[in-house]
């Protein structure tokens, strides 16, 4: 998917995901030309297909829509037009982003906001977050279709610091417009605010009829928070539903003991979920953002709390767990992006990763059958 580096990094050189520096003893790689969506051929996966999309060169997974396409071709291939630093969000940068012959970008000289109601802008993250590029199509298989498009690439860009130019391997999430925040400056990381208790009491199933208009997320249905247990349980995003890490025993270098978080847990009442967003334009839907989770986390620590309350699943995404096939159609999905295939080693080095995921499927689905719960048909947005 993304343009590919003068050399590939082999499994042991760089460990997966820990790419903090992707190319050492090693000189920054030149930039080449972009690489076109490619995806070479393989027999169709029964029962997910695949078919030729226009504008694309090779075939790609049917999961991954023209939009998302579309997305992440300018991700991965758009020339950096302007930037813009995120306050309090340290290593990560706002581009704008422009791809050769389009002639709107050609004839309007760059300005950061134009291009990002444009949707033409693109969030650059630490190296480290590039396990988000896995977690997004990890999101588009399961069906969920929650997550921002995000591609892996190496910038060369002038208008960019160097220590973001220095041939590190970067994720860069497509930035959504119209992302609802609040107004409230220690709180804009939320469409609403919505605490714990709250978000238990919400789950309960007479809440489902007697929640208020005007109550917080009361517009948010009781299948979404079904999506985002599942995606974060098999991910390990704790810093959404649970930061304080009230889950499991944390160490003390995790962030939420070094910033005294964990210790709240004793007082339900002063817990509150973050990264709780929805779109202006589908303010039903919660986005799913900041996806890095944590690929290392071990099995015997799996944080069952992110999925307190919920009691059933969506059944598409049940039905690709229990497949069996989960590995085989990430690794599909994932050969779309070429930059990030190639430093990886390929499948050999995305493997492991991908039988973590598979584990905690399979953990998941245990859970599932011993609490008796259900799973739901999705409806047509």
């Amino acid at each position: 998917m993304a343009k590919v580096g003068d050399e590939a990094l082999s499994p042991s050189s760089c460990p997966p995901w820990e790419v903090a520096d992707p190319l050492s003893g090693g000189q920054a790689r030149r930039e080449r030309l972009p690489v076109p969506l490619t995806r070479s051929r393989r027999d169709q996966p029964p029962g997910r297909g695949r078919r030729r999309r226009r504008g694309v060169e090779r075939e790609t997974p049917l999961w991954l829509s023209e939009d998302d396409l579309q997305k992440m071709q300018l991700l991965a291939s758009g020339q950096v037009v302007s930037k813009t630093r995120i306050p309090a969000h340290g290593q990560v940068m706002r581009v704008g982003l422009q791809l050769v012959g389009d002639a709107k970008g050609n004839v309007l000289p760059a300005s950061p906001e134009r291009d990002c109601q444009d949707g033409r802008c693109g969030l650059i993250k630490r190296p480290g977050d590039l396990y988000e590029v896995l977690a997004f199509h990890l999101d588009r298989v399961l069906g969920l279709n929650r997550s921002l498009p995000a591609v892996a690439r190496r910038f060369t860009s002038h208008l960019l610091p160097y220590s973001y130019t220095d041939g590190s391997l970067r994720p860069i999430i497509w930035w959504a417009p119209d992302l609802q925040h609040l107004e409230d400056a220690n709180n804009d990381q939320n469409s609403c605010a919505l605490g714990w208790l709250q978000y238990q009491d919400m789950l309960q199933p007479h809440r489902l009829t007697l929640m208020a208009g005007d109550a917080p997320c009361s517009r948010i249905p009781h299948g979404e928070w079904s999506r985002l247990a599942l995606f974060d349980f098999l991910l390990q995003v704790h810093d959404r539903l649970d930061r304080y890490c009230c889950g499991f025993q944390p160490d003390p270098s995790e962030p939420c003991m070094e910033e005294m978080l964990h210790e709240k847990c004793r007082n339900p009442e002063e817990l509150v979920l973050v990264h709780i967003l929805v779109r202006r334009s589908a303010p039903s839907r919660l986005v799913f953002i900041d996806n890095a989770g944590r690929p290392q986390h071990p099995e015997e620590k799996l944080n069952f709390r992110l999925l307190q309350g919920i009691d059933s699943f969506p059944a598409a995404a049940v039905a690709t767990l229990r497949s069996g096939r989960l590995q085989s159609l990430l690794l599909e999905s994932l050969r779309v992006d070429r930059e990030l295939w190639e430093s990886q080693g390929g499948a050999k080095g995305l493997i492991p990763l991908l039988q973590t995921i598979d584990r905690r499927a399979r953990i998941l689905l245990r859970y599932i059958r011993e609490h008796n719960l259900t799973v739901f048909e999705d409806l047509p947005w």
